[in-house]
């Protein structure tokens, strides 16, 4: 039951970094351009900053849920193993 975590590959990773730096910058630029006062320029980027760092959060939250499931099972597993191993020695 030993699963191996491939990692992704620097192509991908390049990728979700350029994209991520891409829609920045490009929703910055619409910000810039739009015909309204800079307050609400202000607003909007306050919104957008606050948007994107939630994401981030929300995201890390959901994996390490999932890592520590992942751990949990593995713990579990390994202690009924261990029972099962008990058990046929004993019978």
């Amino acid at each position: 039951m030993n699963q191996t975590i491939q990692p992704h590959s620097s192509g991908w990773v390049t990728f979700t970094y350029a994209s991520f730096a891409a829609s920045a910058f490009l929703v910055a630029l619409g910000v810039f351009f739009l015909p309204i006062d800079l307050w609400m320029k202000g607003y909007l980027t306050m919104g957008i900053v606050m948007l994107i760092q939630t994401c981030v959060t929300l995201t890390k939250t959901i994996r390490d849920n999932h890592e520590s499931g992942k751990l949990v099972n593995r713990i579990e597993d390994a202690k009924a193993e261990r029972l099962l191993m008990e058990v046929s020695k004993a019978g």
